[in-house]
């Protein structure tokens, strides 16, 4: 997305002929895209030389350190009456880091306000289209963890969808939908098949992203684990074969193949500044055969359903757990964790 937002000058009126040509970039996984973006910014500004140009990165896996390399790179081609008008801003959550220098208080203000718009009003966190995967997820968590019915209202609130939507997935599910009398709902039987259509959506509606550690001596999964719960930054939870083991010690693992965590967030896109302080290593992959190291899934619910953890950080609730062993290609120990789940499920009357 492309703006221009008016500049003051110093008697504080609008000059018309000074703007800034503003490109949003979001979840920029690759220095490929970073270069074309700037190099597009630069060609602008040079056919308009009373602007200047910032290019704005939100959720981008592209380092800080990585980053600033490449401004160098392009600051080496770039022609010096461009170069002096063109920077670059990231999105760091609570504030925006500059390069080569951070942008002053009314430039961050517009810049929030921005991106606020782009991502929609707030609290926004789910796609319409992904409330059937949702609004299931949550009733098996219920049916697992409680078992006892819930009004559409009680699903509303805590998936984040409105009644209405909430309403059409469950007249979705048909019969495996139980309608007591004073109209509250659960799952007549546990959703076997329902559960596969869950796990092949998984993927896309929880934004999965992958991370591999590039060192030459990779930091095992337990080792990040230990430097995350010092950073211990808010909405995260652990999920995969280690939340599993918190909800049923006796699964059958050897080691930790990889980190899996949760992340419930206020926007669309995925808010992985963490990672680059958790280990600079740490790079994306796109195969999802490749092996990884951590792993990143989304929230989509209002109710995150994480529960409290000593040490920092929480666990994930146990579908998130499951979906994650799923995903991992851990087929024995998701089908005996699940197993495990249904024989501590509560007893209803």
């Amino acid at each position: 997305m492309t703006t221009s937002i008016p500049d003051k000058s110093d008697s504080g009126a609008v000059a018309a002929d000074a703007r800034e040509l503003i490109e949003v970039k979001a979840a920029v996984s690759g220095v490929r895209s970073v270069q074309v973006a700037l190099m597009e910014m630069a060609y602008a500004l040079a056919r308009q030389p009373k602007r200047r140009g910032v290019l704005v990165l939100t959720h981008s896996s592209v380092g800080l350190q990585r980053l600033r390399d490449e401004w160098q790179r392009a600051a080496s081609v770039l022609r010096p009456d461009v170069l002096k008008r063109l920077s670059m801003c990231v999105d760091q959550g609570d504030r925006f880091v500059g390069i080569p220098r951070d942008p002053d208080v009314q430039t961050q203000r517009l810049l929030s306000q921005l991106i606020a718009r782009e991502r929609g009003p707030k609290g926004a966190r789910t796609s319409r289209g992904d409330a059937p995967f949702v609004v299931l997820k949550i009733l098996l968590h219920h049916w697992l963890t409680d078992g006892r019915p819930v009004t559409t209202d009680w699903l509303a609130k805590t998936t984040g969808y409105s009644y209405p939507t909430v309403a059409k997935s469950l007249r979705a599910l048909g019969s495996l939908i139980e309608r007591e009398s004073d109209r509250r709902v659960g799952l007549r039987w546990f959703p076997h098949d329902q559960l596969a259509r869950l796990f092949a959506v998984s993927d896309r509606v929880r934004e999965t992203v992958r991370f591999a550690d590039r060192s030459i001596q990779p930091r095992p999964p337990e080792a990040q684990l230990r430097r995350l719960e010092k950073l211990n930054p808010p909405h995260l939870a652990i999920g995969g074969s280690l939340g599993a083991a918190h909800y049923f010690p006796g699964i059958d693992l050897v080691g930790v193949p990889r980190l899996d965590l949760s992340q419930h967030g206020p926007g669309r896109h995925p808010d992985l500044g963490f990672i680059e302080k958790l280990d600079p290593a740490l790079k994306r992959v796109l195969d999802p055969l490749e092996p990884a190291t951590v792993v990143v899934h989304q929230v989509r619910h209002a109710n995150p359903l994480f529960e409290s953890r000593k040490g920092g950080l929480q666990w994930a609730d146990p579908v998130e757990c499951l979906l994650d062993l799923h995903e991992a290609r851990l087929s024995a120990q998701a089908s005996q964790f699940l197993k495990a789940l249904e024989k501590k499920r509560p007893a209803t009357t």
